[in-house]
């Protein structure tokens, strides 16, 4: 069995909703204070702080507080185990098509096509 990487989980957990999504993508121009980022998605300020949460959780986002502000900032750095692992399974899928090409093109040779 595949050791799996928990962290690894938490983070496409916290990808896997279009509105998080969307939020990271407002962070990745710049900071931005909790209410800014909650106007757009037309969700209630406490949704809006839990899929913050989730993505504090996953350590896709910091946020920092000033008084009665709270700005959230992405962490960049934090998607990188998400891009090691798909360029190893993209690696391993090209691999195997690969050998599907050199199988398909044996057969076609012997079958003389």
């Amino acid at each position: 069995m595949a050791k799996h990487d928990t962290g690894l989980s938490h983070i496409f957990h916290a990808l896997a909703d279009p509105t998080r999504r969307a939020i990271l993508t407002r962070l990745a121009e710049t900071p931005a204070r909790i209410t800014d980022l909650a106007g757009p998605t037309g969700l209630r300020l406490p949704t809006v702080m839990r899929h913050l949460s989730v993505l504090e959780g996953a350590g896709l986002i910091t946020s920092t507080k000033d008084g009665r502000i709270r700005t959230c900032a992405i962490v960049p750095e934090a998607l990188d185990p998400v891009r090691v692992w798909v360029e190893q399974q993209r690696a391993i899928w090209e691999n195997r098509l690969d050998r599907l090409d050199r199988l398909v093109m044996n057969v076609m040779k012997e079958r003389k096509i």
